[in-house]
């Protein structure tokens, strides 16, 4: 089952530094029917503007995914971890028993980013924080695993490539090539981001900005309409 989260109807908030869209209700966006799906509690579509950013502040027993899609974030935080993630990167920080922290654009240009956050199988972890660099060129065959915590993952070549989270979940992300068509099989539930470009799932068209909820499925099959990119959250319910 396909259901589809227009961008024009995501959540929206405007503080001046930061144009946010809100997948579910987060900080001053609610909305009573969209609070998480499974495990994934928050997907918010970001831009920041040049040399603005979020202050230190703290955070306690969540995963925090941040997908930059142009320009780069710099973080900090309590723990002494300092980097710059650029687009097409991601970083990970598994807040556990708490951490502080900061993300500032840095750049000369205004950036996009997903945050995404992701309930812990476990509480009271050691906080820490990761980055990585993925390829940049198209995908072929298959998407790039991006971040995991499935032990499935443990041990194989892209589990060893994959940020490491405490759930159950796995990320998946790619760039695909104007006509492009890839079959992705589903372990779990699957939420799904256009980060970039028009696809086509399972015969819907979704556009750049837009999300959708993949249940009792075992595959979905991807059509790039145009060059594109995309990221395919996994999630145990």
């Amino acid at each position: 089952m396909l259901k589809i989260y227009p961008y024009e109807e995501l959540g929206n908030h405007k503080f001046g530094w930061l144009d946010a869209r809100y997948h579910f209700s987060f900080g001053q966006y609610y909305n009573p029917t969209r609070h998480n799906f499974g495990a994934l509690r928050v997907i918010n579509d970001d831009v920041v503007k040049a040399g603005a950013g979020f202050d230190t502040h703290p955070h306690k027993d969540m995963e925090i995914i941040t997908y930059v899609r142009k320009g780069a974030i710099t973080h900090r935080d309590s723990q002494g971890n300092v980097g710059r993630t650029e687009a097409g990167d991601v970083q990970v920080m598994s807040a556990g028993t708490g951490i502080y922290h900061s993300e500032f654009n840095m750049e000369s240009e205004d950036i996009s980013l997903y945050q995404i956050w992701i309930f812990p199988r476990e509480k009271g972890v050691k906080p820490q924080w990761s980055a990585r660099t993925f390829p940049r060129e198209p995908v072929n065959d298959r998407l790039t695993l991006l971040v995991s915590g499935r032990k499935a993952d443990q041990g194989t070549e892209d589990g060893k490539a994959a940020l490491p989270i405490h759930q159950d979940a796995a990320i998946y992300g790619g760039r695909l090539e104007e006509g492009k068509v890839l079959t992705h099989a589903l372990s779990d539930q699957a939420y799904i981001l256009i980060s970039e470009g028009e696809v086509e799932l399972d015969g819907q068209t979704l556009k750049k900005g837009d999300g959708a909820e993949v249940t009792k499925a075992d595959h979905i099959t991807i059509t790039a309409k145009t060059n594109a990119e995309i990221l395919v959250i996994e999630v145990p319910d």
